[in-house]
């Protein structure tokens, strides 16, 4: 159903090549960039009062095609089993026997290579097995070309900015290596979004049609994206839930970047204003098609987020808020994203008020 190599040979060639820089700078940011995500974890540790229950050693640092390569192997972690479920209980007429793999790993190709230049660095969750056949728990990589293009184009510190960046990623590791229920929680809800996916003849001209509309939505200038038109009833349901946990995890870590920040990262203020105008930015063009991927959606759950983190903390604390945490039930919903204190009335606080939160 995805042609895998076609998907890695077609994004590697569409990437655009990254910032030319000498050879030397370019080795120092790498150095740099593993040093700054070590320094990045005690700081991440000391103020989220999270503890990793893995090691963890300097992040992965890769460019535009190793990024794109490092994807495709976690997309067929997570989807390969379920391509052969769903496989199995079709009998033909889905969207992606029609067009053929190859042409679907065109397209997920091209995604990627558009993503790729976007990206300053991801904590990766589902990476495939080592020779032993023991799945790793996870790998922080940042795309080094980006960070550095970013820093350039925002005219800003570089030392500053990619500690910056790192604060942010390292706090995605932490949530992930500290929460034992976590990632399995996130593969399990995006098991249950992709087996909603089952789209039979009869209702696939219906998703064509939406898909199309969410395009032109999207080129006169509205909120459709690709992402909310093809989805079934079913994982209308889902996606609530998904997008209530990345919005938290996105937005915590959008917190904790700036409230870590003027501490050991004197310019952050500068930082945090450029770099949201940038964006909020871009041409025409970059507009629409981050609309239709949902990258801006993706920007709406960081600010979101961030607000549920912020407005939870000042009320109750750190300790309070890291209930969060505790177990799937006490993840918010998408509802209570928008409404933190409905959040802790219903986590934190059940039984009537509590005293005055402490820092």
């Amino acid at each position: 159903m995805i042609d895998w190599n076609v998907a890695v040979s077609t994004g590697v060639r569409l990437a655009r090549p990254g910032p030319q820089i000498p050879l030397d700078d370019a080795r120092r940011a790498v150095t740099e960039l593993r040093e700054l995500s070590v320094a990045a974890q005690r700081h991440v540790r000391e103020f989220t009062r999270m503890e990793s229950l893995v090691p963890a050693g300097p992040a992965n640092i890769v460019d535009r095609p190793g990024w794109i390569k490092a994807n495709v192997a976690g997309f067929r972690v997570v989807l390969e089993p379920l391509i052969e479920r769903l496989s199995a209980r079709r009998s033909g007429g889905g969207l992606t026997t029609m067009v053929g793999s190859r042409v679907t790993g065109m397209q997920v190709g091209g995604v990627l290579a558009y993503l790729s230049g976007r990206v300053l660095g991801q904590y990766e969750l589902f990476l495939p097995p080592d020779p032993g056949g023991v799945a790793p728990t996870g790998r922080l990589t940042l795309v080094a070309p980006n960070i550095v293009q970013v820093e350039r184009d925002l005219d800003v510190d570089p030392h500053d900015f990619r500690l910056w960046v790192c604060l942010h990623e390292e706090t995605h590791r932490t949530q992930f290596t500290s929460v034992p229920w976590l990632r399995d929680h996130v593969q399990s809800e995006i098991t249950k979004f992709l087996l909603a996916s089952d789209v039979d003849g009869s209702v696939l001209l219906e998703r064509i049609r939406a898909a199309a509309d969410a395009v032109a939505e999207a080129v006169r200038g509205g909120e459709g994206n690709l992402i909310e038109a093809i989805q079934t009833p079913e994982q209308k349901v889902v996606l609530d839930r998904v997008t209530a946990v990345m919005s938290l995890v996105e937005g915590h870590g959008d917190y904790v970047m700036d409230a870590v920040g003027p501490e050991v990262v004197p310019t952050v203020t500068e930082i945090r204003a450029r770099f949201q105008r940038r964006r909020e930015g871009g041409n025409r063009i970059d507009q629409v098609i981050r609309q239709m991927l949902g990258v801006d959606l993706k920007m709406k759950q960081y600010a979101e987020g961030a607000a549920f983190v912020r407005t939870v903390i000042d009320r109750v604390g750190m300790d309070g808020f890291n209930k969060v945490w505790t177990a799937p039930e006490t993840l918010p919903t998408r509802q209570e994203i928008l409404s933190p204190g409905a959040w802790i009335d219903r986590v934190v606080r059940p039984g009537g008020e509590l005293p005055a939160a402490q820092a």
